[in-house]
């Protein structure tokens, strides 16, 4: 008792809290200005590198690290305010670091594949892709994920380890796409004459390129049809329309033509035994 009567008795208790208070308040202005200075460099940096015609996903990624760097140095500049030195600080973090390290090594391996998705781009904002057997347009790549959006307007949040740690197919690499299509005939249809509309067909949609030029061949003798591979070649774009003319027409071309679009069928034997 006589030790805290002493200290209180020598201690200007005052003027502690009010050099304390001032030193709160600094500590939150510098954090709030840190805060906003992050914010405008990153739309500063994040303009330049747009008008040098960075793609978009490096640009977003590259601005959420400049924005993360100086809002830590605001916070160490802040804790140092408050009389906590910056090295002590520092080895604070580095140690509480290491042990969400070890906690969150998953989101750490998530990091270091978003940066390499990043560096290597084997797609960019707006690709369609199939990664890990999930298909979907790129909107962002972020920090430890990828947000996708599906065809159907479903939003997908894929871990960046699982996206480049799989193989990655990109639609919207090439400005041209081959389109596979197995269309069978019956076996007692003319083949000459099916393979004739096969080619006419393709010949007189518009969105089909003469160059590559169109392939059809008979590829397989099935067990109920004669089976004819399609292959033209279109612009990425129009791939999924040609798809669908293409079956339709030929189709009904094919039934104009005498040709017949057979059922999977079994022809069963029936033998009269006698006992």
């Amino acid at each position: 008792m006589d030790a805290i009567k002493d200290f209180l008795a020598n201690t200007d208790i005052v003027g502690m809290l009010t050099t304390g208070a001032i030193n709160l308040v600094i500590a939150l202005v510098i954090f709030i200005i840190g805060k906003w200075l992050a914010r405008r460099v990153e739309s500063t940096f994040k303009k330049l590198l747009k008008k040098r015609g960075v793609d978009d996903v490096l640009v977003d990624f590259l601005g959420t690290i400049v924005y993360a760097l100086i809002l830590i140095a605001a916070i160490i500049a802040a804790v140092d305010t408050l009389g906590i030195p910056a090295t002590s600080f520092l080895a604070i973090l580095g140690a509480a670091g290491l042990a969400i390290g070890l906690a969150l090594k998953d989101s750490l391996s998530n990091f270091a594949s978003g940066v390499m998705l990043v560096l290597f781009r084997p797609f960019s904002k707006g690709d369609f892709v199939d990664a890990g057997g999930i298909l979907g347009t790129v909107d962002e790549i972020q920090l430890v994920s990828t947000i996708l959006s599906t065809p159907d307007n479903k939003q997908i949040i894929v871990p960046n380890s699982l996206m480049y740690g799989s193989a990655i197919t990109n639609y919207s690499a090439k400005d041209t796409r081959r389109v596979d299509m197995v269309i069978g005939v019956g076996y007692d249809d003319d083949l000459k004459v099916a393979a004739e509309v096969l080619h006419r067909v393709c010949n007189e949609h518009a969105l089909i390129l003469e160059q590559p030029e169109t392939k059809i061949f008979i590829n397989n003798l099935g067990d109920s049809s004669v089976d004819f591979v399609v292959r033209p070649w279109v612009k990425r774009d129009d791939y999924w329309g040609v798809l669908a003319d293409v079956l339709e027409t030929a189709k009904v071309e094919l039934e104009a033509a005498g040709c017949n679009i057979p059922y999977p069928q079994t022809d069963v034997h029936l033998h009269q035994v006698n006992s």
